[in-house]
């Protein structure tokens, strides 16, 4: 591939650049897994397309938020690292911040709303974190954040809005363009943005040529809206089964999509459900609700993906069992 020109894109102030990411590669390498991608003819046959998959739920932690968190964490200094971490989760970046500080050997402490499905909260816990829970609104996880830090005197590692998070992430696209050549669009889930704008600044930094392209479930779609309108879209309140995929875009995440980011797709719940029934079916993956948009977004806009050379990022696995029955009933 060839490294595009540096003035490709707008520099955004704050934002990691492609360095940022190689180092991030090469921190993270003795902690995090190198993850496969998979491929499924019969997948490619029903999308008209030609799919690469980043199987990001055989992550440690069950998702890419391990890159992001280990990152963070172990390039802190150790004066800083020895007060430990904040963060605030709905579950996989706060499992994935628990680890990191384990491996370390420094304290963690995870705000968690009381809507966290319980197998993240459980995996949370079972890292060693200590749990503190908050209203399901961002203004209490902000405000609880904000209480917690003020008495552990840790150092808070925002789950998306936080450049070192970005560069972490950026290395799973990072890995995915180095093992399949000739790419011509890559597309992850959107939320927060933090996965998104890395592995637009992972994907650019290879090849300015690549389209970046965001999966949001219609019911949380304030990054449509928010890269639609030229501004950040904030007073929307999520309703979707993608219990991942509910945060808003953050002031740096926003910027970054805005210079990097090809458009955001949507998709229905019903739809997200029969991609993530695809994904097990085909691919004999596990995946959660939010990894399974990508997918779904690409069956519904056929026609601007076919005949196209696809990356996707399956983003994690940690599915609530428990919810099935009713995930399936959106489906039919």
């Amino acid at each position: 591939m060839t490294q595009r020109p540096t003035n490709s894109f707008p520099d955004v102030a704050g934002a990691p650049g492609f360095d940022d990411i190689l180092a991030a590669a090469a921190r993270i390498a003795p902690h995090a897994r190198v993850t496969p991608v998979l491929h499924s003819r019969s997948l490619d046959a029903i999308a008209g397309c030609e799919l690469h998959f980043k199987a990001e739920p055989l992550q440690r932690i069950g998702a890419f938020k391990f890159r992001g968190a280990a990152n963070a964490v172990f390039g802190l200094d150790d004066e800083t690292a020895a007060r430990g971490v904040v963060t605030q989760s709905s579950g996989n970046h706060g499992a994935a911040i628990a680890l990191a500080c384990r491996l370390r050997g420094i304290p963690a402490h995870v705000v968690a709303p009381s809507n966290t499905p319980r197998i993240k909260l459980d995996a949370i816990r079972d890292f060693g974190a200590t749990l503190v829970s908050c209203e399901p609104t961002l203004a209490a996880r902000d405000a609880t954040s904000a209480r917690v830090l003020a008495e552990t005197g840790g150092e808070l590692v925002h789950p998306y809005n936080d450049a070192r998070v970005i560069a972490g992430q950026g290395t799973a696209a990072l890995e995915l363009l180095h093992d399949v050549r000739g790419i011509d669009a890559l597309i992850a889930p959107v939320s927060g943005g933090g996965l998104l704008s890395g592995t637009a600044i992972a994907a650019h930094g290879l090849d300015a040529s690549i389209d970046v392209i965001g999966a949001e479930p219609e019911q949380a779609a304030d990054a449509h809206a928010s890269l639609a309108r030229g501004e950040r879209v904030t007073d929307m309140t999520p309703d979707t089964i993608c219990d991942g995929l509910r945060a808003q875009l953050g002031t740096l995440t926003f910027p970054i999509l805005k210079a990097h980011c090809a458009r955001i797709d949507l998709a229905s719940e019903a739809e997200i459900v029969r991609a993530m029934r695809l994904i097990w079916e085909r691919l004999k993956l596990v995946v959660e609700p939010s990894a399974a948009v990508p997918l779904a977004v690409i069956l519904r806009e056929r026609q601007r993906f076919a005949g196209r050379r696809v990356g996707v990022i399956l983003s994690g696995g940690n599915v609530d069992l428990d919810a099935l029955p009713g995930m399936y009933a959106l489906a039919r």
